[in-house]
């Protein structure tokens, strides 16, 4: 396992999004269907969903009180990996299902510690690649884009001439798979779409990654935040730690490893956990960022 001597500190996040007031749904767009990307800006108090969305989320809520404090958590997870990765030289980022765009993005964090890292959005929703382009045009550094694509086909990912014009898979890159596989299925290739793109990345690539799981839930939260999504533009697989190691292949863990959301590098160095955030040991979530050798 990777160790370093000096541990990369928190990221502090004002919950204010930029605005796009003056977006317009596309036609083809069903607002009627709850979608995942909406729900959770739901969660984290963002404005950019509709009236299926508020719904669908606000029953998951009350299935599971910690969704909220989940998505805090996740986002300032990835603000975290982000800057420890970007410290480690690491220039190239591909934030695969990034969602909707909010304040302390991947490209905000890795351009601020390396002004010239190259970012690529990967997300198959519409209403996503809208607003991440909105957001492009207030953070000029480096390079950012976005592409339209699916992560259940990660072969056309690669292939993509956005991702070509923009990444050199040649050279390390920082894979990010941050709160998606939980929604892809077992029967779907969950494993071999995620070797599929780790076989793709050079020596000194990163994998970035947290996945929603059953072991910190109780059996009623977790069968009942599973039921609610059904409904929704994906179903919600949480899996188990062992159901989520192998994601990792043979990559190297960065410590602390594979564990609990909110454990992972909290701030610089290691502090008890009284001093994170109230009710951190229901986030049902594991995180963490490994190597390619």
């Amino acid at each position: 396992m990777y160790e370093d001597s000096e541990a990369i500190g928190g990221t502090d996040m004002e919950w204010d999004w930029p605005g796009t007031d003056d977006w317009q749904p596309p036609k083809e767009l069903d607002t009627g269907v709850p979608h995942t990307a909406r729900m959770y800006d739901y969660y984290l108090g963002g404005k950019d969903h509709f009236e299926a969305d508020r719904m669908a989320a606000q029953a998951a809520i009350t299935a599971y009180p910690a969704l909220p404090l989940l998505a805090r958590t996740n986002r300032q997870f990835l603000g975290r990996a982000v800057e420890f990765v970007a410290s480690r030289g690491v220039r190239q980022f591909v934030d695969i299902g990034t969602g909707i765009p909010a304040v302390g993005s991947t490209n905000e964090v890795a351009q601020r510690v390396a002004p010239d890292a190259r970012v690529v959005y990967v997300d198959n929703d519409p209403i996503v690649a809208t607003h991440a382009r909105a957001l492009l045009g207030s953070h000029p550094a480096g390079h950012t884009s976005v592409i339209e694509a699916d992560l259940r086909d990660p072969a056309a990912i690669l292939a993509h001439p956005g991702l070509a014009g923009a990444i050199d898979l040649g050279q390390p890159v920082a894979l990010m798979l941050v709160a998606v596989l939980h929604f892809i299925r077992d029967e779907d290739g969950a494993q071999q779409i995620v070797r599929t793109l780790r076989d793709a990345l050079a020596p000194g690539s990163a994998l970035i990654l947290s996945h929603g799981s059953p072991d910190f839930a109780s059996r009623e939260s977790a069968a009942e935040g599973t039921r609610i999504y059904r409904g929704a533009s994906a179903p919600l697989v949480l899996r188990p730690r062992a159901g989520v190691e192998p994601f990792f292949g043979d990559f190297e863990f960065v410590g602390p490893g594979l564990v609990q959301l909110p454990l992972w590098r909290p701030t610089a160095g290691h502090v008890p956990t009284a001093a994170l955030p109230e009710g951190w040991q229901d986030v049902s979530a594991y995180a963490g960022v490994a190597f390619k050798n």
